[in-house]
């Protein structure tokens, strides 16, 4: 179909433009993308710090991290107002899985929080203790 007014080589040529214009920002859309992520964050290095299994928690309690590096660390049990209680562990974490075990019957129940530190990162999270 031809537009009135317009000659089947103007409409050729016409569409020919859009097509141009569009690929063009397209492929510039793509470039600016790679620009913004070359500084992205690189998540294989940094810890990966899993959430206790059982809130409330009582008895002993396994905290589990993941890392993909050979890194120092430090693990520590923080009160609610987020002031260091007691440094459970610190060191150097192997490769993979980690765990680090602690009895929660040494704390009153209550809110606290947990503490994964390293060079790069400091990660925290939340558990209620509730022993018997």
């Amino acid at each position: 179909m031809i537009l009135i007014g317009f000659n089947t080589g103007d409409v050729i040529l016409g569409m020919l433009w859009v097509s141009i214009i569009g690929f063009s920002l397209y492929i510039g859309y793509k470039t600016l993308l790679r620009r913004l992520s070359r500084n992205a964050v690189k998540h294989e290095q940094y810890f990966s710090l899993e959430a206790i299994e059982m809130n409330p928690a009582s008895g002993e309690i396994p905290f589990y991290f993941t890392s993909n590096e050979i890194k120092s660390y430090t693990f520590s049990i923080l009160d609610a107002n987020m002031d260091e209680l007691q440094e459970l562990k610190s060191g150097e974490c192997m490769t993979g899985g980690n765990i680090i075990r602690f009895d929660s019957s040494k704390l009153p129940n209550g809110d606290y929080f947990y503490c994964l530190k390293a060079d790069n990162q400091k990660t925290v999270k939340k558990m209620t203790i509730l022993n018997s």
